[in-house]
């Protein structure tokens, strides 16, 4: 459901970073907006630094920019405390400064997607379509949550 993609000139991010990263995205992704940590998929894409343009220029020192697509209907209160909590989260487990993480959240119609296999509820009405979902896609789906 929630998409980020974070977008960093290779070798900004190791492995351990890019670990913290994520758990940190997914686990502000569902306290803030209640929806389940298996919702959340992050995904990292490396750049050479020849293709990561500022302003017209090459890049100059090291960034991270994350773009968050999320589904659309929560209250700006939640998009500001996604963009707050993951700019210092990201900025945290990179070692980068808060201005060196640029981060945007993009809202999507849930009407217009589809993840496993059924198009997605509006905000807040998770429960009440994951229940609805055939047994064997529900199951499937609740594959991807933590093991804890």
């Amino acid at each position: 459901m929630p998409t980020y993609t974070v977008t960093s000139v290779a070798g900004t991010l190791d492995a351990p970073k890019r670990a913290k990263i994520a758990s940190a995205i997914t686990r502000i992704h569902s306290e803030t907006t209640g929806a389940p940590t298996y919702f959340a998929q992050v995904i990292f894409t490396e750049v050479a630094p020849d293709c990561y343009f500022v302003g017209g220029s090459p890049l100059k020192g090291q960034q991270v920019f994350v773009n968050g697509q999320i589904r659309g209907g929560r209250p700006a209160e939640i998009k500001d405390s996604l963009i707050a909590q993951t700019t210092a989260a990201v900025a945290e487990a990179s070692k980068l400064a808060n201005r060196n993480v640029w981060v945007y959240i993009t809202d999507l119609a849930p009407r217009q997607m589809v993840e496993f296999g059924h198009v997605l509820p509006e905000a807040g009405d998770e429960a009440r379509w994951a229940a609805a979902l055939p047994e064997a896609d529900r199951a499937h789906m609740q594959s991807f949550a933590p093991c804890h």
